[in-house]
């Protein structure tokens, strides 16, 4: 039996309360939202080091390679890496992962923690985790209550048994009971009494204690669970958790389906700093507001402001706010937010609405993560459309041919080896290619930095779906993008 503690980071989630810089092809697991690093990656770091085994990552597919790509930069190597056919809520993808790590080891003790919270003391968090660890061993179920500041009515509570101490040392002890998402008079009660604390949504187990607690209280969600866990296909780097058994898995949180129900539940009070950034006003509270209550980022300027976030998210856009007071404006190259900070919360109704007319601002980043890279979209009209394409040291895109478009391209950094039917070239800065419609082509990006180029298209048709795929190292089928 291994002793090291096996971290399971949850990161399939869209959400849309930071929207625009959230959104369902990029959600803000993945964003610089405090500091420079990813939350994704700074939750990766924190669970990293002495004591943890490596991570074990439950994301959907379109996803992946993000994921991958950042946990290269992070320097963290994953155990495993599971993709889950859809999407359904914290229960099933906690269990797939407890089944995965059972294989390993049926008392492996299992870190479940989601992957876009801010926890700024990285060693007293998991000093807390390792107070908690004694009592997953003998069998509990362990969940962290966050020490309340506020009357706050977006998240769940825990009623404690017993008063936590004046320095809120983490010393677990049995919960008394979840408490639902109060209203303001509750939460303002709750927050007076001291007997509650904040539902962080982490949890430390035994593999076999969570398996068991499901074979009792959730047998059906454990046998398809199971049965797409053990149907499960290796693709390159991740494992395809099976289609047909998670189909029918009901959508349901690990609260609502065990934790809840279970009757060997302890409680570890933290007394750190923590934040889910759950909407735009906390976002402005976790990135430290000077003395005026003014966050800015990028070129962002406030003039005579008050507890205002202006954050500019394009190089070269500059956003400047005159006499503002608790504003939010976050300006992205496709979209601008401006809110009143007390209506933050309501960003849903932004994204409802662009949904309802159509834009594709409502779902879809300007950026789009392959593989390979990224690109994103400069200029397009009837017949054309420029973008700037960014390929990883090392990495290809695959071997392709387009009915409908031609394509020119321009290097502007590194070096790109050209594959245009049976010629290969090597194409440096201020050189470029023409590519005719039909031809049999390919880029690749042979040296250690990365590839920047420009991209012209012109065309009838300039959909990301025209194209005849030959060759692709990344295993996709006919049709996908990039």
């Amino acid at each position: 039996m291994t002793s090291l503690l096996h971290p399971v980071l949850l990161c399939g989630g869209s959400g849309t309360r930071l929207w625009p810089l959230s959104r369902k092809s990029y959600p803000k697991q993945f964003s610089s939202l405090v500091g420079e690093e990813s939350l994704f990656q700074a939750s990766a770091r924190r669970l990293s080091g002495p004591g943890f085994a490596a991570p074990v990552i439950v994301t959907g597919s379109d996803f992946r390679f993000i994921v991958t790509e950042q946990l290269a930069q992070a320097g963290v190597s994953p155990d495993a890496i599971l993709i889950e056919p859809a999407a359904r809520n914290t229960a099933p993808a906690i269990l797939a992962a407890a089944l995965v790590l059972q294989r390993q080891d049926p008392q492996a003790v299992v870190l479940v923690a989601p992957s876009d919270h801010v926890i700024p003391d990285g060693a007293r968090f998991r000093a807390a985790v390792m107070e908690a660890l004694p009592v997953a061993r003998q069998g509990r179920m362990v969940t962290f209550g966050i020490r309340p500041d506020r009357p706050e009515t977006g998240y769940g509570w825990l009623e404690l048994t017993t008063c936590p101490d004046a320095d809120f040392g983490p010393v677990a002890q049995p919960l008394a009971r979840f408490v639902e998402k109060p209203d303001l008079s509750r939460a303002q009660s709750m927050l007076d009494g001291g007997m509650h604390l904040w539902n962080a949504g982490i949890f430390l187990f035994r593999a076999d204690t969570l398996i068991a607690a499901f074979a009792a209280l959730q047998p059906e969600i454990l046998a398809q669970v199971r049965a797409s866990v053990e149907g499960a296909e290796e693709d390159l780097a991740f494992t395809r958790l099976a289609t047909d058994a998670w189909a029918g898995v009901a959508d349901i949180s690990i609260d609502y389906a065990v934790m809840e129900k279970a009757d060997n539940l302890a409680v570890v009070p933290y007394g750190g700093a923590w934040s889910d950034l759950g909407g735009w006003e906390a976002v402005w509270r976790e990135a430290g507001p000077d003395a005026a209550g003014v966050v800015t980022k990028g070129a962002a300027q406030a003039i005579d402001c008050a507890d205002t976030l202006l954050r500019s998210e394009s190089t070269g856009q500059e956003l400047v706010g005159i006499g503002l007071s608790d504003i939010i404006a976050v300006a992205m190259p496709d979209a601008v937010l401006v809110a009143h900070k007390s209506r933050a919360q309501e960003v849903k109704k932004a994204v409802t609405a662009l949904k309802a007319k159509g834009a594709p601002q409502a779902e879809t980043f300007p950026r789009d993560h392959r593989p390979w890279g990224w690109f994103e979209s400069i200029a397009m009209g009837p017949r054309f459309q420029v973008k700037r394409i960014v390929v990883h040291p090392g990495a290809a895109l695959s071997l392709q041919s387009h009915h409908h478009r031609a394509e020119h391209w321009i290097v502007v950094e590194g070096t790109a080896r050209v594959t245009i039917d049976d010629t290969v070239t090597l194409v440096t800065e201020n050189q470029s290619v023409y590519i005719p419609l039909g031809a049999v082509h390919r880029m690749e990006n042979p040296g250690k930095l990365p590839l920047t180029l420009i991209e012209v298209q012109t065309g009838s048709y300039l959909g990301e779906d025209d194209i005849i795929r030959y060759e692709d190292v990344y295993a996709r089928g006919q049709g996908a993008k990039g």
